[in-house]
């Protein structure tokens, strides 16, 4: 894995800290179990994948922002 930049990392450690607690789903709802899942989604919402180009990285990236921005993430709602 290439070297990450301060966002991307602080994303991947919000994503691997709601699987470790039973808080992170996939898109059709339901928990998330395996160690490898969890990695992938976190590399997904941190704009670092190596499947996907720069642009949709960037795009990625720019969208978890916004919502960890406006508090929708799983851990936001549980702290209210």
């Amino acid at each position: 894995m290439a070297q990450q930049k301060p966002a991307q990392k602080k994303t991947m450690q919000r994503v691997m800290h709601e699987y470790k607690h039973g808080e992170l789903k996939t898109s059709r709802g339901t928990k998330v179990k395996s160690p490898k899942q969890a990695v992938a989604i976190g590399l997904h919402e941190a704009g670092a994948s190596k499947y996907e180009s720069k642009e949709q990285n960037k795009k990625n990236l720019a969208r978890t922002k916004r919502r960890e921005h406006a508090g929708k993430t799983s851990r936001q709602r549980k702290e209210g």
